[in-house]
């Protein structure tokens, strides 16, 4: 991986994205002790930072590869994601959902023009049938997370943050399968000026802080918190990356991940998703240590079930 591959990934994707604003709070900063600037991947292209992988890793493909399509298996905001991406790109995309995914998700990815495929809820059977439709399409599949050019797009968001905000000291991600994260850690590595990525994770799915101690893959036993989408866990393209380059993970409860939700909710009158509020809950628990700092936060995503919201 070298500057000249992460200065591509940005180039090509830009026609196709947003470039989302960064926003700021008086109140928000009086209440961490530091100086934060939120970049709102909520109001990217489908609501979510994964717009930005799902780009890359399409426009990567060979035209025989496009041709054929796309595939992968998610319920949440990769296959919308790489629903909209290829459909704006003229690419068929084939998603594979487990039966039991809400229907605001189904409905959501048919809206961008993607092609569901419905499989018993387990992983086994949702790569199965991904395997299948590889065979039979000829598709292409990608990986919500670990795959080297879904990483570099999603990367894109970190070097953006930077080129506004140059002497920002340490950046904060969500971490779920690994991909923001690493993209994060790659931007800061090659645009930031000694600035630290530091992920946050809950408490209920700490596979991610586990794996950083153990320094091997760990998982989780269960999966009981309402960041949904931090459910799944790091792979063996981001982990390497995430080892190399992020220096701690930092784990918030439950409440903690509400009550920051919360804030940003009531206090910068902006929507975000549950996932979206860990790495701001995270800077709260240990908002001592933070002090005068100057910090970047990425917003994830805020494509939230309104009818479900935990306050």
């Amino acid at each position: 991986m070298t500057l000249q591959d992460i200065k591509d990934g940005h180039s090509r994707i830009q026609p196709h994205i947003h470039r989302t604003p960064v926003l700021t709070s008086r109140l928000l900063n009086k209440i961490s002790g530091a100086t934060i600037f939120f970049k709102c991947e909520n109001f990217q292209r489908m609501g979510a930072f994964k717009m930005r992988g799902a780009t890359n890793a399409i426009l990567q493909l060979t035209k025989e590869q496009r041709n054929k399509g796309v595939v992968t298996h998610s319920s949440g905001n990769f296959a919308q994601a790489l629903s909209l991406a290829a459909h704006s790109l003229n690419v068929p995309a084939y998603i594979v959902m487990p039966s039991t995914a809400p229907q605001v998700k189904k409905d959501a990815v048919k809206g961008y023009g993607g092609h569901i495929i419905e499989c018993p809820p387990t992983l086994q059977d949702r790569e199965k049938t991904a395997l299948s439709i590889q065979e039979e399409k000829g598709a292409t599949f990608l990986h919500p997370s670990d795959d080297l050019d879904v990483i570099i797009g999603q990367g894109t968001a970190a070097i953006e943050l930077l080129e506004d905000h140059p002497d920002l000291e340490y950046i904060f991600t969500p971490v779920g399968g690994g991909g923001l994260i690493a993209g994060t850690a790659l931007a800061a590595h090659f645009f930031g000026n000694n600035c630290t990525v530091i992920g946050g994770e809950p408490f209920e799915v700490d596979d991610a802080y586990r794996s950083l101690k153990s320094g091997k893959i760990e998982t989780n036993t269960s999966t009981n918190t309402i960041a949904d989408g931090l459910k799944t866990q790091l792979g063996d393209i981001n982990f390497p990356i995430i080892k190399e380059h992020v220096s701690e993970i930092i784990r918030v409860e439950e409440q903690e991940i509400i009550d920051a939700m919360k804030l940003i909710w009531e206090r910068m009158k902006i929507i975000i998703e549950p996932s979206c509020a860990v790495p701001f809950a995270s800077l709260l628990k240990d908002k001592h240590r933070f002090k005068n700092k100057k910090i970047g936060i990425i917003l994830s995503g805020g494509n939230v079930d309104l009818g479900n919201l935990p306050f």
